[in-house]
């Protein structure tokens, strides 16, 4: 199919406003950002509450290790589903919009690979000797709040005051 000469002035023009139109709002990114990390927030405390529930003194090794498997790897899922729904909420419409939006991403794929590499820890531990079994959970959660504890992102060091607040008036991150 072939543009007439005609419209190409007005193809390339809606090109150009295209190219140069920002982002969504800083208030509805924040809204997008804070909607996608409510309900994995939600999810990290439940899949904590219920292992911990489980993981009494009667649990066995084996007993202990699936319900460990089991909330890392919801935990990892969680993540990357907050993370899919971020990079949805596109790149906020401020000065330094796709860094900020690629901090955010990075945040969440840091807490989802922390997640992974814990389960498989996990997963790779042997339930014969509980010692040993324990000593190596203990080792795998050491590190699991490290490598977590790095890829924290804190939202009160935004370099945008626009983003910092949209972050404290939008009703979604309250």
């Amino acid at each position: 199919m072939r543009t007439p000469r005609a419209l190409v002035p007005l193809v390339l023009l809606g090109f150009v406003l295209g190219a140069c139109g920002g982002g969504p709002a800083p208030a509805a990114w924040a809204a997008a950002v804070c909607s996608a990390l409510a309900p994995w927030r939600t999810e990290i405390g439940s899949l904590t509450e219920r292992a911990q529930k489980q993981l009494t003194p009667a649990t066995t090794p084996a007993q202990a290790k699936e319900n460990l498997v089991r909330l890392f790897g919801g935990a990892q899922t969680a993540s990357e589903t907050a993370r899919t729904k971020v990079a949805a909420a596109g790149v906020p419409d401020v000065d330094g919009g796709a860094e900020i939006a690629r901090q955010f991403e990075n945040s969440l794929a840091g807490a989802r690979d922390a997640y992974g590499r814990a389960k498989t820890a996990v997963e790779r531990l042997g339930t014969g000797d509980a010692t040993a079994f324990y000593d190596g959970v203990q080792a795998a959660m050491a590190t699991l709040t490290e490598e977590y504890g790095r890829s924290a992102l804190d939202t009160t060091r935004l370099r945008s005051v626009e983003l910092q607040r949209a972050f404290d008036e939008v009703p979604e991150c309250r």
